[in-house]
């Protein structure tokens, strides 16, 4: 059998990402070591939690939402994880949470499908901070626990419901290849028509943007949290 080029060339950057997700991933495990001298103690992450007073309306607007959503459940990680550090930049907060509400409260999606690709996403970039918030999240909105450890250990999909299943191939080939082999699109298309498709990959996206943020500002665990995610 003979891989295209493009494959075996991204399954090299693959190994490499593994690496540096293996340096970052430490600084994620957070609560039972000492923490790098540049975390701030009130963010867990490198820039303090944004001062209210500093913010123009829309900044003070999305301040108050996010409050808001703290103290409804909303919200899971509140101000020490993304939507704190992009508070700095109201318009980027103002876009980032308009998409992210849509696609976890009222895609068509649905909340299982929601966090089956934010779980795949994380697994793969291998960020301890969205696994942490995202997997008891998708054991509430009804992920099976053989779903989350197939996908948290890397585990074959078989048996698995084919919705499940199918995304969890799709995100695999994504991350892992840069590109989708035109069966698992097919298949993944069937199932979920055209735009709860652009939906389930725009969660993947959209979260490994947020991986990317949370690893640039070091975002770390709560203290004592333990990291639920196995690393390479």
């Amino acid at each position: 059998m003979h891989l295209p080029l493009s494959w075996i060339a991204a399954g090299v950057l693959a190994c490499a990402a593994l690496v540096a997700g293996a340096y970052v991933a430490g600084a994620q495990t957070g609560g039972s070591g000492g923490r790098p001298s540049d975390i701030d103690p009130g963010s867990r992450n490198r820039l303090p939690v944004v001062n209210r007073d500093r913010l123009d309306d829309r900044g003070r607007s999305l301040y108050d939402k996010n409050a808001d959503d703290v103290r409804t459940g909303r919200s899971l990680a509140g101000f020490q994880g993304p939507n704190g550090i992009v508070l700095y930049s109201p318009q980027v907060a103002d876009s980032d949470l308009r998409k992210n509400d849509y696609l976890r409260f009222e895609s068509h999606l649905g909340r299982r499908a929601y966090e089956v690709a934010v779980l795949v996403t994380a697994r793969e970039m291998n960020h301890q901070f969205e696994w942490a918030a995202h997997e008891p999240a998708a054991a509430k909105a009804g992920v099976p626990l053989r779903v989350i450890e197939a996908i948290k250990h890397r585990q074959p999909v078989a048996g698995l419901d084919r919705r499940d299943a199918v995304l969890i191939e799709l995100g695999r080939e994504i991350f892992a290849h840069r590109a989708a082999r035109s069966e698992t699109f097919a298949e993944a298309l069937a199932l979920f028509g055209p735009q709860d498709l652009v939906d389930a990959v725009s969660t993947m996206g959209h979260y490994a943007g947020i991986a990317v943020l949370l690893n640039a500002f070091d975002q770390q665990l709560a203290p004592g949290q333990t990291p639920l995610l196995p690393m390479p």
